[in-house]
């Protein structure tokens, strides 16, 4: 039975979302329990394509990211795939009828990381459109469920908070990023000479996506606020942490937060959201 094997598929992509994200997991656990499967898949699809270009080094990354673009796409036209992470992934596809052009630009962007490159405006642009604000809105699909207008009236936002968590995770990798990948997403700046005044030009572009974004989840599905809003406190609270540290102490260390943390977190977020406090 297909069924079994779907099952089997789903919690393959939710181990690989614990495995690889407490932060995302605990975001995912506030959500519907309805929602929550489909939420995992995008999840697990959109790992296993960074890890190829993140950490397979000793492979041939664009063999690997080939095959695996031409598997996703042959799993949703036949709906299914011995991959598990793909067969969950196309079965959410195709139950909420995502765009193909959404899973292109994103995989579009990971083929951007397979080499090193200087990157213009324009250029860290279309990788954040592809690498977070295209998760966005394939995550926005399953929250409004097929109401294609109220899918509409959020996609800004929903593009605006990937985009948000996108760039707090350049900011966070970026000694990572630089020192073992050989990449600088940030347009205009030299990571070798970090300054206090380029960090602080960053973060004020992404203080304000935070601010916007916000506006977004006080709209969302009561299905899907929760879980959304809870990723939100994490990453403010991550970007607060990045304020607060010099242009050379983070080239020099990744901040993180303490799961202990992120579980005080989620309990002031919930208390947040309870009250009316967003």
């Amino acid at each position: 039975m297909k069924e079994l094997f779907d099952q089997l598929s789903a919690e393959c992509s939710k181990i690989t979302t614990r495995r690889y994200s407490t932060s995302f997991s605990l975001g995912i656990y506030f959500l519907s329990k309805k929602i929550r499967g489909p939420i995992y898949a995008i999840y697990g699809f959109v790992r296993f394509a960074d890890e190829i270009v993140d950490s397979f080094h000793d492979f041939d990354k664009k063999y690997l990211l080939d095959k695996f673009k031409q598997d996703c796409f042959e799993a949703i036209a036949q709906g299914i795939s011995l991959n598990p992470v793909l067969n969950s992934f196309q079965k959410v596809v195709n139950d909420y009828q995502i765009e193909h052009s959404l899973i292109h630009d994103f995989l579009k962007s990971m083929e951007m990381d397979l080499e090193p490159a200087v990157y213009s405006r324009d250029k860290y642009e279309s990788y954040i459109l592809g690498s977070a604000e295209v998760v966005g809105l394939m995550c926005l699909h399953v929250f409004t469920d097929g109401d294609k207008e109220y899918y509409e009236r959020l996609k800004p936002f929903a593009m605006k908070l990937g985009s948000t968590f996108q760039k707090v995770n350049f900011l966070r990798d970026v000694k990572a990023d630089y020192l073992q990948l050989n990449r600088n997403y940030f347009p205009g700046v030299d990571l070798g000479n970090f300054s206090d005044y380029q960090k602080k030009c960053i973060e004020e572009e992404i203080e304000e996506e935070f601010r916007q974004s916000l506006i977004g989840i006080k709209q969302l599905p009561l299905s899907s606020r929760s879980g959304v809003y809870l990723s939100y406190i994490y990453y403010k609270e991550l970007f607060n942490k990045i304020k607060n540290i010099s242009a050379n102490e983070i080239m020099d260390r990744r901040i993180r937060i303490s799961n202990t943390h992120k579980i005080g977190l989620m309990f002031d977020s919930m208390i947040r959201y309870k009250m009316n406090f967003l």
